[in-house]
């Protein structure tokens, strides 16, 4: 059973930077499509940016010039590069991968995923 461990989230000020890892076991992440998806309190979950198994990335349109998602195929492990963040990004953001293809930010596509990692930006 694959297994997604995210670190890195925290407390930041607005404008700060931060950058999420997400660790695999069980799962090769050099050959899959993964990506990264946050909720927030009373909200759905929804994508963020996401990495197919040709190096092909998708950025929510927030996201976009912000965020850089890549990946470390020795380390097998998945990285979210956040800058420029703002409180809207507060959410708790997760780790996903998937188990064919695809080049959605759609979180049904989507097989397994991670506890998550807690990012809070304060204003």
């Amino acid at each position: 059973q694959p297994e997604l461990v995210e670190s890195g989230g925290g407390s930041v000020q607005a404008g700060g930077s931060l950058t999420l890892s997400c660790a695999a076991s069980g799962y090769t992440i050099s050959s899959s499509c993964m990506g990264w998806f946050r909720q927030a309190p009373g909200k759905e979950r929804e994508g963020v940016a996401m990495v197919d198994k040709y190096g092909g990335s998708r950025y929510r349109d927030s996201a976009k010039g912000r965020f850089t998602i890549s990946r470390d195929n020795a380390k097998n492990t998945l990285y979210l590069e956040m800058n420029s963040l703002n409180p809207e990004d507060t959410a708790m953001y997760y780790c996903a991968a998937a188990r064919g293809w695809t080049n959605s930010l759609v979180q049904g596509d989507y097989t397994y995923w991670g506890q998550g990692t807690q990012v809070t930006v304060s204003s």
